[in-house]
């Protein structure tokens, strides 16, 4: 692993959610490795007015460890910014003070755990007192959605390169750090007996899952003005889309592999709208629970049209992928917590088996299914003789799990602050690939496409029918079974 520089990392949002849930326990984690927790201090930014003892309380509590106090002690400060813009004077003389008192050589993470309506704001405020230079190193970090279409990502991105460089902007996807998507690169590109299967020759679609029983929860004020396609599709779906579709990098690096994606969206066929399907989810049942339609959430207008469902085909115009759909397909309220990639192999033109009775036995098609989670793994689907007079085919499956083979997994965002801090981009998105994914999905914010119903707890609208039949019941193989 790279070395920890010395450093102060610098949480903005400090008194939210994401900082109590997620970055404290992550930068806790990271601090357990030896040698680690002397190299950094956090300072939690918001416009509570707490102190440094209200930040270090809010700590332990998160993490719940009775063994935090020294270390909340010496690591953990807070500085309150108020909604006074001046206070950031305030804020870089902390900052230059606690950096002289641990003998800090000016390096700094800037996390915005912020509205993402404010992002442009506070790196702008960043940049007028200074604190974007130092003698160290300095890096930013911003959570998605950046921007909600091409042009407010544009214009984002403008602002930021005000004060940051590329190679100091880190755009945060937590699905990149999630050991299972980055193993997508490890188990195409260091086996080649699937790599050399990986193509249009060979396979005959593609289907990327993403789905959630929960419904909008406590999220209706943001969620309901962003929708489903910005909140899933246009980054969750969308990186996972580009990395089974990416051609193998020169080298494993940052900007070999993030080319290489940016690649696959420019060769990307402008979407169909007539193809694309819209649901949001009426009341019903999931997990044996009766829940509300989205419209009957607290905090959600009761003529919304925003979608929690889209289902769209994406194709890539390149040699690899001529003519192999990319099913898309992500919501709220449907039957299971389900990530999966399921990669559908071509039949073979002419089945040589045959029933009893002479007619042509049928032969399920090879499936390749990488479960990113629940259950993380990989199932490959094939063809068996069921013992026996005649010749009757049994689908019956290879599979593998990580937690067999490794234990625990990592939780995605230590992965992904690790990587901050080492200066690893890696994992991390590139203004050009943020731009070329907007390209694709802004035509269909403004396209004024219907808003099919269904019942909670079901794999969507009907209207999906008309995509892929085989998804109208929510038949996609499962890592539990059979393919379907």
């Amino acid at each position: 692993m790279a070395p920890i520089d010395p450093h102060l990392f610098v949480i903005f949002g400090a008194t939210g959610d994401l900082t109590k849930r997620k970055l404290l326990p992550a930068l806790y984690h990271l601090m357990q490795e030896a040698g680690v927790a002397e190299q950094c201090y956090i300072l939690g930014v918001a416009r509570s007015e707490w102190s440094d003892d209200d930040f270090r309380a809010e700590a332990r509590d998160a993490l719940a460890d009775e063994e935090l106090g020294h270390w909340c002690d010496e690591h953990l400060f807070y500085q309150s910014i108020g909604s006074n813009s001046q206070r950031y004077d305030a804020l870089r003389d902390r900052v230059e003070a606690l950096e002289a008192a641990h003998d800090l050589p000016g390096n700094r993470v800037f996390y915005l755990s912020l509205p993402p309506a404010v992002y442009g704001d506070t790196v702008e405020a960043i940049g007028e007192v200074g604190l974007n230079a130092s003698d160290g190193w300095t890096r930013v970090v911003i959570e998605k959605p950046f921007g909600h279409d091409l042009a407010s990502a544009q214009q984002l991105n403008e602002r930021i390169h005000r004060h940051f460089s590329e190679d100091e902007i880190y755009r945060i996807d937590h699905y990149l750090g999630k050991e299972t998507v980055q193993n997508l690169l490890a188990f195409r590109f260091g086996n080649a007996i699937f790599e050399s299967l990986w193509n249009r020759d060979r396979i005959e679609r593609v289907e990327v899952t993403v789905a959630e029983p929960l419904g909008v929860g406590t999220r209706a004020g943001y969620y309901d003005d962003a929708g489903h396609l910005r909140d899933m599709v246009q980054n969750h779906l969308t990186q996972l889309f580009t990395l089974v579709a990416m051609e193998p990098p020169a080298t494993f690096g940052a900007d070999a592999i993030r080319g290489e994606k940016v690649k696959v969206l420019r060769a990307t066929r402008a979407i169909d709208k007539s193809q694309v399907v819209f649901g949001q989810y009426d009341a019903g049942t999931v997990a044996d629970e009766e829940v509300p339609a989205y419209r009957a959430e607290d905090g959600v207008p009761d003529d919304s049209d925003t979608e929690t469902f889209v289902a769209l085909p994406l194709y890539v115009d390149n040699w690899r992928w001529q003519g192999v759909p990319f099913y898309l397909r992500t919501g709220k309220r449907l039957p299971e917590k389900r990530t999966q990639i399921a990669v559908h192999f071509r039949c073979a033109p002419v089945s040589i088996f045959e029933t009893e009775t002479g007619g042509a036995c049928d032969v399920n098609p090879n499936v390749l299914v990488i479960t990113l989670q629940p259950n993380e793994g990989f199932d490959l689907h094939f063809e068996v003789k069921k013992p026996g007079d005649g010749m009757q085919l049994a689908t019956q499956r290879l599979d593998f799990r990580y937690k067999d083979a490794f234990g625990p997994i990592p939780d995605a965002y230590s992965t992904l602050i690790r990587d901050i801090i080492t200066g690893d981009q890696t994992l991390f998105v590139h203004s050009d690939e943020v731009e070329a994914s907007w390209r694709l999905y802004t035509p269909l914010l403004a396209a004024d496409l219907p808003v099919h119903t269904y019942p909670a707890g079901s794999w969507g609208p009907e209207a999906v029918a008309q995509l892929l039949p085989r998804w109208t019941n929510g038949a996609v193989p499962a890592s539990e079974g059979a393919a379907a």
